[in-house]
Formats: C-alpha cells, structure tokens, sequence
C-alpha cells in the first residue's frame, strides 16, 4: 500500500514509512502535525510580500520567472493549431530577443500530449499533463489511471493528478494515498523511469490551513514530486499564505527524510508584481536550492506576458504595452 513512500530514498530511514500502514495509523501522524498558526501564517506572508527588489536583481527575477512558467491551456476549446502556438511562444516568447529565457513546460490535456511533444522536438520543455479526471477529480480509480496512463503513453514528461477533495475532507486519508501511489505507478514508462507527479490540492477547496498542512504531508508520503495548490478552475486559487505553507511543509519533509519535493502555485497569478512575491517566499523559506525551475513552478497563462513587458521595459527603457505582446 505504501511502497512508493517506503522507496523514496531517506523515508524508509526516517520513522515514517509505516506511517500509512493503515488508516488509523496515517490520520494519526496527520493530525499529529503541529496546528497552523493562521495570524503567524498571513502576518509573514504579508511582510514578504512588501520586499523591495532592484533593479538589477528585478532582471534576474523576470528571466527566472519566465524559466519556471507551466505555459498552460486547458479549455474545451483547444485546438491543434492552439497548443503548436502555445509551444512556439513557449520556445521564442520574445521573437524580437533572442536571449528570452524558454519557460519550463507546455501544461495540455492528454489529447493535445503527443501535438505539444511533436512541437517541441529539440528542446528541453516539458510536456506536462492534467489527469485523473481533471478538474474535478470524480471518475472511478481505472478511469483516472487509464487517463495517465495514456498521456504517458503519449509522451508526457509530467503528470498533473488532482486529489479526490471529497475523500480527504471525509476523513478517508488512506484512499487518497493509496490513489496517489496508484496514480504514481501509473506515470511509469517501459523503460521503467517515471513521468513527474505533480499533486493538485485544490487548496481553494480545503477549508482551513490545517488541511493545506495535512494534505500536503500525505502527498510526499505518498511519492508526489511536486505539490501544487490549484487547478485555476475555482473562485480561489494560488494565495501567498497557502503556498508560504506548502513551502514550509516540503522544507520540514525533507529535513526529515532527505527527499526534496517541488511546489507549484498555479491560478491568479498574473503580474510580475505578484511573481516577485512567490520568488521573494521561496528564496526565504527554502533557499537556493528551491530557486530553479526543477523544484519550482508557476502554473500561469497570462503572466508571461507581463513578464515580458516588464523584461522589455528594463532592456529598452520603453513600456511596450499588450499589443507588443502575443496573445495566448
């Protein structure tokens, strides 16, 4: 039932890989792990928040940002012809500046896999997925796993799973892991490497920072390589405060069992303004070691081009505005 987690180098070292031995067990250490201080959480994410950047730093910052974008479309409208756009601004986002940094991924839903792959050949962009019945999560367990299956089967080099929200918020902590493990399995390829697993919380849905805490120490046991906050189909997506404690959640993961996770706040980030600000709360909750777009992520369509306007006024002087921009 836990084998991924009891494989994760350092867990089965760290007292925690009988953790999920059974449900008794799992909610245990769950509600074992210290309350969330809700004043102490918003009060440092808020001052983090207010961190100035120079200028000089701020041009470092924009080329990270635009390093560690999920460039993402998933809409029942998408088209062939949408996502090779998508990858060919994913590849050039600025044509008139060739030193733009590529972003991380193109994010598709599993049909558009092997369309993003093709428009991608040659390049170190990741074709992430959305699986398991996304957005909602609510299909039988074969469903979800033939969904992933087959986006792996397609090329995906990432997986994007949602969790079973109704599950968690019943209580029934053991079925959400044991459907990450399976969803884990399921990102295996023949040659038997594995597609990266992201885990979405929909943390919007979660009720209360306890949650968020819980939730995000289940995934990692569960063998999640990232945790992201959000799907970006609810009213409330990615929130500083949130994403500052899943932060702090995979720091204490790996300090405890070596293994480190990567976090992706996805939905409502839009400016370079609020980037700054994610950027500003990982370098101060985890360091350098975080700063890269292999352990972190912005799931976001419209914050690259802010991000570019913001690039081009720093290189030219000049405000370009949208119309210098490509629209997505």
């Amino acid at each position: 039932m836990s084998t991924v987690a009891a494989n994760a180098p350092g867990v089965a070292g760290s007292g925690l890989a009988d953790v999920a031995a059974s449900e008794a067990s799992l909610r245990r250490f769950l509600h074992g792990l210290p309350g969330v201080d809700q004043v102490g959480l918003e009060a440092r994410a808020a001052t983090l928040g207010t961190r100035s950047i120079k200028t000089a730093a701020k041009a470092y910052a924009i080329d990270l940002a635009i390093s560690m974008i999920d460039l993402t479309t998933l809409e029942g409208a998408d088209t062939v012809g949408k996502v090779r756009a998508l990858c060919t601004k994913g590849r050039t986002p600025d044509p008139t500046d060739p030193t733009t940094p590529r972003v991380a991924a193109i994010c598709v839903y599993p049909d558009m896999v092997a369309t993003a792959k093709a428009a991608l050949r040659g390049t170190d962009i990741q074709v992430a997925s959305v699986a398991t019945a996304f957005p909602a999560g609510r299909a039988a367990l074969p469903v979800k796993l033939a969904d992933t299956a087959d986006a792996v089967a397609a090329g995906a080099d990432e997986i994007d799973m949602v969790i079973d929200r109704g599950a968690f918020l019943s209580g029934r902590y053991l079925d959400v892991f044991n459907e990450i493990v399976a969803v884990k399995e399921a990102c295996k390829r023949p040659d038997g490497s594995y597609a990266h697993l992201k885990v979405i919380f929909e943390t919007g849905e979660l009720q209360t920072y306890d949650n968020v805490r819980r939730v995000s120490w289940l995934a990692m046991l569960a063998g999640a390589d990232f945790i992201k906050t959000s799907t970006g189909k609810v009213a409330v997506n990615a929130t500083p405060p949130v994403t500052l404690l899943m932060l702090e959640a995979v720091r204490d993961f790996r300090a405890q069992t070596g293994v480190q996770v990567g976090v992706k706040p996805a939905g409502g980030i839009k400016t370079t303004k609020d980037a700054m600000k994610y950027l500003v709360m990982v370098n101060e909750t985890l360091g350098d070691d975080w700063l890269t777009p292999h352990w972190f992520r912005f799931g976001a369509s419209s914050l690259l081009n802010d991000l570019l306007m913001q690039r081009q006024k720093l290189t030219t002087g000049r405000y370009s505005g949208p119309d210098y921009v490509t629209v997505d």
